[in-house]
């Protein structure tokens, strides 16, 4: 088995904003990066359509309402779904972080997390983010997106590179996210314990930022054995 784990989701070097997360509940919104390619219409997906899942995470909640609010720059534009976790899909090009995920076989696992903003303001967390893992994929085929019939492309925002299709049942985004990280030593890096719990990573010191190559799991297996014992629950939607 071979696992890599995959940063997903909008942030600071990708939309300039990140997604709310409640660090009591570990309730969160997904929302992708932007993309600001030409797509056709019954392809493109606006962040107008996020709205309504920020607007039910806000709901009820003691929060910093700015954190739940799209910046009124992104509204209007297209997101980059992927993963897209309706379809179980997940793709990417075929150099760089494609030629790890091409690599991947029937029940390898592409584990996802992202860069959240704590919702509620003050606190001992005020400005830091919650890295955590949003989603997993178990691996059902790795194609080339070119042999992706043209009735599907609306299941992946990639059209011409490397498409993950994942097992229904045992993947999918997680109804809440689990932490694994915060800032530590200038960069924001897995928790030390996590690190021995997993058997490590192939970054350096459980480092989190966004880098060309995704990190893999050195144990697979153990890192297996923790995340199930988290009685994750598994959601077909993207929020």
């Amino acid at each position: 088995m071979r696992a890599v784990l995959v940063r997903v989701g909008i942030d600071q070097a990708y939309g300039h904003w990140n997604a709310p997360v409640d660090p009591d509940t570990h309730d969160f919104v997904y929302v992708p990066i932007p993309d600001s390619k030409e797509m056709e219409p019954v392809l493109a997906t606006r962040y107008s359509s996020i709205g309504d899942a920020l607007a039910r995470f806000a709901k009820g909640r003691a929060i910093d309402r700015n954190a739940c609010a799209l910046p009124p720059e992104l509204v209007a534009q297209n997101m980059h779904l992927d993963p897209d976790f309706k379809w179980l899909t997940y793709g990417n090009n075929a150099n760089t972080r494609g030629s790890i995920i091409n690599e991947l076989a029937v029940d390898d696992l592409a584990v996802f997390y992202a860069g959240l903003r704590p919702c509620r303001p003050g606190g001992e967390r005020s400005g830091k983010l919650i890295y955590a893992l949003i989603g997993l994929y178990r691996v059902a085929e790795v194609l080339q997106a070119s042999a992706v019939e043209k009735s599907r492309f609306n299941e992946n925002a990639h059209t011409r590179d490397v498409i993950v299709r994942a097992i229904p049942g045992v993947s999918g985004r997680l109804r809440c996210c689990l932490p694994i990280g915060d800032f530590r030593a200038r960069a924001y890096r897995v928790f030390p314990e996590l690190l021995a719990a997993w058997g490590n990573l192939s970054c350096q010191d459980g480092y989190l930022q966004r880098s060309a190559v995704p990190p893999s799991f050195l144990n697979p297996a153990r890192f297996l054995a923790w995340f199930e014992a988290q009685q994750p629950v598994f959601v077909q939607e993207n929020n």
